[in-house]
């Protein structure tokens, strides 16, 4: 026949700490009365015979004070061990008390945050031990908290950003299935613009989705940049107006090589010189580039309309615009610099603007010299 096998519930920590302090107590104690009551006699007794050496008279009342010493030790030693065992015994539950302090309110915070309050932290602890798992467990709420607002964030942006182009395209087809409106190639063209617009924020989430998370492909090589920003500005120039901005070129020659994706690099300079057209109606446009120890930078500076003080710190936030209603109308996501940034870094540089209201903007970033 086979035996029940039943499984006990584990003891709680709490409960282990005390039984191990009063384990370690116990053995304490009884190691003292046992070594105590082999030894204290003996030495007693040798007290005694030194007594009698020196010349005391102690052989008809030595048995006598040998009990009384015993009789003696067995009461001090009983309530020593009473004594000593209460203390002992009640500092091992305050202590098991004050350790458990700390996983217990661990234990409640992270219920808190499994019901989605972020908000919660440990407080600190006088043990040093709990003190660093606190701190630690306080920074991964701080990080927990920070992705689940960014994610908050995020979702109304793109709920924000959604709607419009939504709207105008139920809007439009809605009057068509009334015959409301007459259909027209003018109808279908605002249509397509709006799908378009529709799509581009779609595949430019999608691209600042694998950047954020560091899935996006990055072909590092040594390249010299030259040819592209020659291309870059005449390609450009093309499509100004000819009483808009002038475009130029600045940079050393020869040019070094620097370790970089020329196809991501491409990418930022477009998405910059797209800006500062659309931001710059008359004035001058340049491409700047020096270098420094170890790396190059790349600026894209304008005369155009500039950006406020309290705006500089949010230009690379996901769906930021300093003119919304201007941006809108020309096209623009409100992610491109977002992307940028992040291409930048993936290629271990670092992007940086400056800019100054009604005087125009300047946006650089580096790159490692090979």
């Amino acid at each position: 026949m086979k035996k029940d096998r039943r499984w006990t519930k584990p003891l709680p920590l709490a409960s282990r700490l005390l039984f191990s302090h009063l384990v370690v107590m116990v053995v304490g104690v009884f190691s003292l009365v046992i070594i105590s009551k082999i030894s204290s006699p003996r030495f007693f007794v040798l007290h005694l015979e030194r007594l009698e050496n020196e010349g005391l008279n102690l052989i008809d009342i030595r048995a006598e004070l040998v009990q009384g010493f015993e009789t003696a030790w067995r009461r001090s030693t009983i309530w020593s061990v009473i004594v000593g065992t209460t203390a002992a015994g009640g500092l091992s539950y305050w202590v098991s008390k004050r350790i458990m302090q700390g996983l217990t309110n661990m234990e409640q915070i992270t219920r808190q945050f499994a019901a989605g309050n972020f908000e919660a932290r440990l407080p600190m602890s006088d043990i040093p031990e709990i003190n660093q798992l606190g701190a630690s467990f306080n920074r991964m709420a701080d990080s927990l908290e920070g992705v689940e607002a960014r994610r908050r964030e995020l979702i109304g942006d793109m709920t924000h950003e959604l709607r419009t182009p939504l709207t105008v395209v139920r809007g439009y087809l809605e009057q068509l299935a009334d015959e409301e409106i007459e259909p027209s190639p003018e109808i279908y063209r605002r249509l397509a613009k709006e799908t378009k617009r529709l799509e581009r924020l779609v595949n430019d989430l999608q691209e600042l989705s694998k950047a954020e998370a560091g899935y996006l492909a990055i072909n590092i090589q040594r390249v010299n940049l030259r040819p592209l920003l020659d291309s870059l500005v005449e390609k450009f120039t093309d499509q100004l107006l000819e009483d808009g901005p002038v475009l130029s070129l600045d940079c050393p020659s020869p040019m070094p090589l620097v370790l970089a994706d020329l196809d991501r690099t491409e990418q930022i300079l477009i998405n910059l010189l797209g800006n500062a057209i659309r931001y710059t109606s008359k004035g001058a446009i340049t491409i700047r580039v020096w270098i420094e120890p170890s790396q190059l930078w790349i600026a894209v500076l304008d005369t155009g309309i500039g950006i406020a003080p309290e705006d500089l710190p949010h230009v690379f936030e996901r769906f930021w615009r300093a003119d919304s209603s201007r941006a809108r109308q020309s096209g623009g996501t409100g992610i491109g610099l977002t992307i940028s940034q992040r291409l930048v870094e993936l290629q271990g540089g670092k992007m940086q603007v400056e800019s100054k209201q009604g005087f125009g903007s300047t946006f650089k970033f580096s790159l490692p010299l090979a």
